[in-house]
């Protein structure tokens, strides 16, 4: 199935939420409610992606950096459409964008119970 990248909107933020709500492994806290969510992506400008089927939200990544080092959080892809280079894509994605500012160093965030992501 044909996917396609874009930047992450603010305006995304309810669709990304319900997402993160229903994809195991994915950690929420205030940290992400839409006001932290907005501070990040303004601070991490084009740093943080979703894929769409359709029009309809189906993959996320949220990176950014701290000026030496990339990190990457929430990565999800919807069940449905899992295994077919979604997540991959969204990693390749933001790791070129992290390079790109000149960031050659980045880390994950995955929960170790998490194996599905670990594996990944």
């Amino acid at each position: 199935m044909e996917f396609a990248i874009q930047k992450i909107k603010i305006t995304d933020y309810d669709e990304i939420y319900s997402l993160w709500s229903n994809c195991e492994g994915i950690g929420l806290s205030d940290a992400d409610s839409r006001e932290n969510i907005e501070r990040y992506l303004k601070r991490n400008r084009a740093m943080s992606f979703v894929a769409k089927i359709k029009g309809r939200i189906v993959g996320t990544i949220l990176a950014g950096h701290d000026g030496r080092r990339g990190y990457i959080h929430h990565l999800a892809v919807d069940k449905k459409v899992r295994q077919q280079g979604i997540g991959k894509q969204l990693v390749q994605t933001s790791l070129d964008a992290i390079a790109h500012v000149g960031i050659k160093k980045c880390h994950i965030f995955v929960f170790k119970e998490n194996q599905r992501a670990t594996d990944f």
